[in-house]
């Protein structure tokens, strides 16, 4: 079988971190399968719905796109675009820097790490502190998030206690509460000092123009009620048609995300402060980021733009529960990942083209995804187009199926290999015969060999 990159991270990882993550993995995608089976009769015809929205809007972005900058623009939010991740910055950047700004308080938002932000701006001399405590931890640590939604999902409360006391803000102590209270008091003052607030948005609606935040823990507000000037970065494909369509997807986002009815703070966003306002942001700037999803538009794997970053994929995938997100090497982890960090790099990344073989295929990501995208097929499309496009192969080459293919078309070759199938349940991996099998073998736990059956009990039953 092949070896992938994937493979070899998930071999090296550490016991605890592969624990952190299957733990919390396994536990949110329960309570959201509970969560949404008791409050709907028919979920799945939901997905379905959520689905058709989202893909209406990603056929129809040349429309759509036009409508919201002028609900925008009548808002009195001024709106930027950018083609690509350079582009995205700059624009920040520019905006900053016409006021003087150099500090900034920035809301969770994948985009920016997408475009790599805050190392962008920390390189001109701009303080940009992430206010989204897993996000917070990330950046003290220099480290990378690994989940959509908990950006620490590979760490525990002690690695997080000592990063804590290194970075001065008490002794050792990991308790839960404790850090979340340092937190707390090492963030507050920053938000009253900082020229801008940064977020992203979950949805911007077309009709409204409204801007659509969910977070739990409030940050985004605070990020958002002292500075003078509140910026919001937007992939392109965010909008929604209508105001109703959110009551659709705001209630599948937080059941899926994170086994919520309703996140905390969902907030509606219209533009900057008003006149009989007495706090918020004197200005509002919207930057769409294409950045590469023009390309996914126009590719055979568009659906994938649906996505509304709940990480439910995530939380069900065999893979990602064992390799942890770090192993895939980007922004977006995960069977989303998989397919879309590959089509947002592009051919300037080879590296990422293993991706879409990081898959067992078993078809659960789509089972939970909010908007029903066909994470499965998309993943076989790419990996049609890697070959096609010559993709580099992996470091131990899959066997050949010819041999399947002959055993499988003679029915008395695959009666013996069924008989012979027993054998698994008492041979040692160091006796299988074929090399690449037992190197995969020697990586995994296969449940007892039950086949061969079937046919004595289709006789059995014939004679019945």
């Amino acid at each position: 079988m092949a070896t992938q990159l994937i493979d070899r991270f998930a071999a090296d990882l550490p016991p605890d971190k592969r624990a952190s993550v299957y733990q919390s993995t396994k536990a949110t995608h329960e309570k959201r399968t509970k969560l949404l089976f008791d409050h709907f009769a028919d979920p799945n015809h939901l997905r379905a719905t959520a689905g058709e929205i989202k893909q209406h809007v990603i056929e129809n972005l040349d429309t759509y796109l036009p409508i919201v900058e002028a609900k925008l623009a009548a808002n009195g939010a001024k709106v930027h675009w950018a083609a690509t991740a350079e582009s995205a910055c700059a624009t920040v950047l520019g905006i900053m820097k016409a006021r003087g700004a150099t500090k900034m308080v920035k809301a969770k938002t994948m985009v920016s790490e997408e475009i790599g932000l805050a190392e962008y701006l920390g390189k001109h001399g701009i303080e940009a502190l992430e206010t989204d405590l897993g996000e917070f931890i990330v950046q003290i640590d220099h480290d990378h998030p690994s989940h959509i939604v908990r950006p620490i999902i590979h760490k525990n409360r002690r690695e997080i206690a000592r990063s804590f006391e290194r970075e001065g803000l008490g002794d050792y102590n990991d308790d839960p509460g404790t850090i979340t209270r340092r937190a707390r008091k090492f963030l507050r003052h920053k938000y009253l000092a900082a020229d801008v607030g940064l977020t992203g948005a979950n949805f911007v609606s077309v009709e409204s123009g409204r801007i659509v935040l969910v977070t739990n823990e409030g940050n985004s507000r605070f990020s958002l009620a002292a500075p003078k000037v509140h910026i919001a970065l937007v992939g392109i494909e965010k909008l929604v048609p209508r105001d109703r369509d959110l009551g659709v997807l705001l209630n599948l986002l937080a059941r899926s995300a994170t086994a919520q009815q309703l996140t905390v703070y969902t907030e509606f966003i219209s533009g900057p402060r008003a006149a009989g306002q007495p706090d918020g942001p004197e200005e509002m700037h919207v930057v769409f980021v294409d950045n590469g999803r023009t390309e996914v538009l126009a590719s055979e794997c568009r659906e994938i733009l649906r996505c509304i970053r709940c990480g439910a994929c995530l939380n069900v995938c065999p893979i990602y529960r064992q390799a942890s997100g770090h192993a895939y090497r980007s922004v977006y982890p995960g069977p989303v990942g998989a397919v879309l960090s590959p089509l947002l790099a592009g051919k300037q990344f080879p590296e990422l083209a293993d991706l879409p073989k990081a898959s067992s295929l078993c078809g659960a990501c789509q089972e939970v995804c909010p908007v029903n995208i066909p994470i499965p097929d998309l993943l076989l499309r790419l990996r049609a187009r890697g070959k096609a496009e010559g993709a580099p192969r992996a470091a131990v080459a899959s066997p050949p199926m010819g041999a399947w293919a002959l055993l499988a078309s003679q029915p008395a070759a695959w009666k013996a290999a069924l008989l012979g199938g027993r054998l698994l349940n008492v041979l040692p991996t160091k006796f299988i015969p074929v090399p690449a099998l037992r190197a995969w073998e020697e990586k995994r736990t296969l449940p007892a060999w039950q086949g061969g059956r079937f046919r004595q009990w289709m006789r059995e039953r014939r004679k019945s």
